[in-house]
């Protein structure tokens, strides 16, 4: 059982990377709420985020850097 609080994401300021061309293409946005970092897809921002703690974060950006 999860004593998680669900996290409103409409308050929520969303950052995309300085890489994304702005051309509708495949990016991710990120936002910070505590110690959770959530994750959405930039091109259909109405879909669920994923929610990570911090070292699930730094994972996922060492991983994705291909480290």
């Amino acid at each position: 059982m999860s004593n998680r609080q669900p996290i409103d994401d409409a308050n929520l300021t969303w950052s995309k990377s300085s890489y994304s061309s702005g051309e509708g293409g495949a990016c991710l946005e990120i936002a910070t709420a505590g110690q959770a970092v959530l994750i959405r897809d930039s091109k259909d921002t109405t879909l669920p985020h994923l929610t990570l703690d911090r070292a699930g974060w730094a994972h996922f950006v060492r991983y994705a850097a291909g480290a």
